[in-house]
């Protein structure tokens, strides 16, 4: 056991003590030098402040603001790694999706399981039936209700109207209280992917859409690859 812990096994650690043992050891502070940028040692000569004194201080803040900018960004190279291979998940369950009801349990489980969605809805455009249990189709006559949601191409977030609501999530739109909308893009319109939260502020109109533009972008070529072959 070294002078150190015998120090601190005694009852009580005492300003004295502390001071007999960097008497005893004026070397101590060379094996600990992180404590040297804890310590605060006054320069002060009546009510003036030593010049090195406050280079010390500034220095000190500066330190701590940098520790304080590099966990931050190191908290979000964590969160970004998340999301990447949370990303990955969903792009690689697509990719191996054959049928539209392969692609709608692949966004169900990464929306729902992996970003914390609460419901999913895929609704396509088609004049005819799809082959499909799980993706409601809407023909063009009838997408008046869904048109201003369609007609920048772009995604939105935030809480739909009353009728909105109910039209994409139906049963379950009682529970919806924020959604956001993705329309799927590939040439032509093909659809809608909805996206619905039992919190109302899970979706805000002022967030960033960035990975609802990419989802929608992969899932757009998936379903246009999908159809394609129901065609042949």
């Amino acid at each position: 056991m070294n002078d150190a812990s015998e120090v601190l096994e005694q009852t009580e650690v005492t300003a004295d003590l502390v001071a007999d043992y960097l008497a005893a050891h004026p070397d101590f502070f060379s094996q600990y030098t992180h404590l040297l940028e804890k310590l605060y040692v006054p320069h002060q000569r009546g009510n003036a402040v030593s010049l090195v004194e406050r280079q010390t201080s500034l220095l000190r803040e500066r330190n701590q603001q940098l520790h304080g900018h590099l966990s931050d960004m190191i908290d979000a190279a964590r969160h970004n790694d998340v999301q990447f291979e949370k990303t990955k998940r969903m792009v690689l369950a697509l990719l191996e999706a054959w049928t539209l009801d392969d692609v709608a349990v692949a966004i169900e489980e990464s929306l729902c399981r992996d970003f914390y969605g609460d419901e999913t809805v895929l609704l396509l455009f088609s004049e005819r039936s799809l082959d499909s249990n799980s993706v409601r189709t809407l023909a063009r006559a009838e997408d008046s209700l869904v048109q201003p949601l369609i007609e920048t191409n772009l995604p939105s977030c935030g809480q739909l109207s009353e009728a909105m609501n109910r039209f994409l999530f139906q049963e379950r739109s009682v529970k919806v209280q924020s959604a956001a909308v993705v329309p799927l893009v590939k040439g032509d319109t093909l659809g809608l992917l909805a996206i619905g939260s039992h919190d109302p502020n899970y979706f805000q109109s002022s967030q960033g859409t960035l990975f609802l533009s990419y989802v929608g972008e992969v899932l757009s070529r998936v379903i246009c690859r999908i159809l394609q072959e129901q065609e042949r």
